[in-house]
């Protein structure tokens, strides 16, 4: 029989691992000395050790190495197991890519969004908005409840989010408790969800100025659009737009001075 030591070097398996693996009654020593808590191991353990190492290789928990050891007779049985967890490993792949497709959207935003605040000036601008399909949530109550809608319909339509989140505001004036507004994503195709609106935004020229700040004082850049459609001569549509750039995370508030919110109203002459 081999001492815990000699066995260490034998198998690739440290002290401390053999000690684990012990514990957890997947490699059991062939003898405990009672007196001395010595471990001591044979062939057929050396065996075991093997494939613990293997299946270590193969980036198995040690939940799932003791769940094989104790329920696999033979290579048939291993294998239907390896097919199992090949099918998950592949899940899990599938949902990694999506986690990092996601990430690669955040970090390119916030790449995007702090160029905007290092060079942009902030003025006022006429553009043609395209159309977009979006999907879109309408509510009546607070402004500040746009950030739920927002939540929700994220929810519901997942990985077909194609942009920043808007809202769209339909009330000609500011309306305290009972505010008619949606709360919208461009999407990259329509789907029939029960309460999800999915449709073609029509698109237009617009007055728009990107907002740096907290959003409760995001009045004074539209007493300067609407001075400008003003004195232009446009007359405004409903209804308004906001495109929030930068604001409140998924994980992280942020600083509400660096929100960027686009303001957009379409006009016509």
């Amino acid at each position: 029989m081999f001492t815990s030591g000699d066995f260490s070097r034998i198998s690739g398996l440290s002290i401390k691992a053999l000690r684990l693996y012990h514990e957890a009654e997947i490699l059991v020593p062939k003898l405990v000395d009672r007196d001395t808590g010595y471990r001591y191991y044979d062939h057929d353990n050396v065996e075991r050790a093997r494939v613990i190492v293997l299946l270590r290789q193969m980036l198995f928990s040690v939940e799932e190495i003791k769940n094989l050891v104790q329920r696999c007779g033979d290579d048939v049985d291993a294998l239907a197991f390896f097919e199992s967890q090949r099918t998950e490993l592949e899940s899990r792949i599938r949902q990694m890519k999506h986690a990092k497709a996601a990430l690669d959207e955040i970090v390119e935003s916030e790449r995007h969004a702090l160029t905007l605040i290092k060079t942009q000036a902030f003025q006022i601008e006429e553009k043609v908005l395209p159309a977009v399909t979006i999907a879109g949530l309408r509510r009546r109550g607070q402004y500040a409840e746009i950030g739920a809608a927002f939540a929700t319909l994220g929810r519901a339509i997942g990985g077909l989010v194609a942009g920043k989140p808007f809202g769209l505001f339909y009330d000609g004036e500011y309306r305290e408790t009972d505010a008619d507004f949606e709360g919208c994503f461009p999407v990259k195709r329509e789907k029939s969800l029960k309460e999800v609106a999915f449709r073609q935004l029509p698109g237009g020229r617009a007055v728009t100025m990107i907002y740096q700040g907290p959003y409760h004082q995001v009045g004074r850049s539209y007493a300067k659009v609407l001075s400008y459609i003003n004195e232009m001569g446009y007359h405004p549509l409903l209804p308004t737009r906001e495109v929030y750039i930068k604001g409140p995370g998924m994980i992280f508030k942020g600083n509400p001075k660096n929100y960027l919110t686009d303001i957009q109203i379409l006009v016509n002459y």
